[in-house]
């Protein structure tokens, strides 16, 4: 303890107190580099973030190192400002690099510009994401699922063309472009579970879309947090879609929209299950109303 506080009282005591201040300012270029750091710190996060704050600081540390040349000559200040700038110049260089060199096939711009950029995902987020994925065509009037024989073991997502939802033979609704081909078949599964679709799934025309293998994506769903709760929300807003495009072709007696959220839309859909007492109340209650 008598050691540390004898350390402090040297150094205090080793450097004389300024007894007199230099009355004029320094020059424009010490200020001009005080400017830049303090805006260069106030960059954000990611890549873009990272360039910069890394050009800014440089060209910080490169007007301290010109300060320090030209205004106070000494070499010690110069140095040390000159090594930083040339530090800050190569990082801005290497996180450059690694932006040009984040190039992907014409679907997966076209997709990230549309539906992933829009939400604040970045590059190289974007780039796990592909890099997982594969690009897949699906000619006209070739199906993607069949009603009770395709296995779901893969998610996909409508880069271009129309697909047409049917079951039973019955049309149901259109998959657009950005839009999941089995997402409700995905959420209706757990990562252990095994299921066939319910629907099929018809292309009206040439279509393509990007694939995910369900194994290896729910591996990087384990690896990446933040990748598995974005796609957790991208799923859940693409089945509220396609419920309300449901909800959209289901009318009643004087074309009132039919809610598919009331319990006898189920008993509708499902004839083979028994109507409760309280579905039966409500069902006659809404036909005196229609009267």
């Amino acid at each position: 303890m008598e050691t540390n506080s004898s350390l402090w009282k040297n150094l205090l005591d080793g450097h004389p107190v300024c007894t007199t201040w230099k009355q004029e300012a320094e020059g424009a270029i010490y200020h001009l580099a005080s400017i830049l750091f303090v805006v260069g710190f106030m960059g954000g996060s990611g890549f873009f973030g990272l360039l910069y704050v890394f050009s800014l600081l440089g060209l910080g540390f490169l007007c301290s190192a010109v300060w320090a040349w030209v205004d106070v000559c000494a070499a010690d200040i110069f140095s040390w400002n000159f090594i930083l700038f040339v530090i800050c110049f190569m990082q801005f260089v290497h996180i450059a690099y690694q932006v040009r060199s984040i190039t992907f096939a014409r679907e997966f711009q076209v997709l990230y510009s549309s539906l992933f950029q829009p939400l604040g995902i970045t590059l190289p987020v974007f780039r796990t994401i592909a890099l997982s994925s594969e690009v897949v065509t699906l000619e006209k009037e070739h199906c993607y699922a069949m009603q009770g024989k395709t296995s779901i073991d893969k998610l996909s997502l409508l880069v271009s063309g129309r697909i047409r939802v049917t079951v039973d033979g019955e049309f149901l609704h259109y998959i657009f472009p950005f839009q999941f081909l089995d997402s409700p078949e995905w959420d209706s599964l757990r990562p252990t579970e095994e299921g066939i679709f319910q629907v099929t799934l018809t292309a009206e025309t040439d279509c393509r879309y990007v694939s995910w293998r369900r194994k290896k994506l729910y591996l990087l769903f384990a690896q990446h947090r933040y990748i598995s709760r974005l796609f957790s929300v991208l799923i859940g807003s693409d089945i509220a879609d396609k419920l309300y495009a449901l909800n959209d072709r289901v009318y009643i007696g004087k074309r009132y929209h039919y809610d598919i959220r009331l319990p006898n839309f189920y008993q509708m859909s499902s004839p083979e299950i028994p109507r409760s007492p309280l579905t039966e109340h409500f069902r006659n209650s809404r036909l005196c109303c229609d009267k």
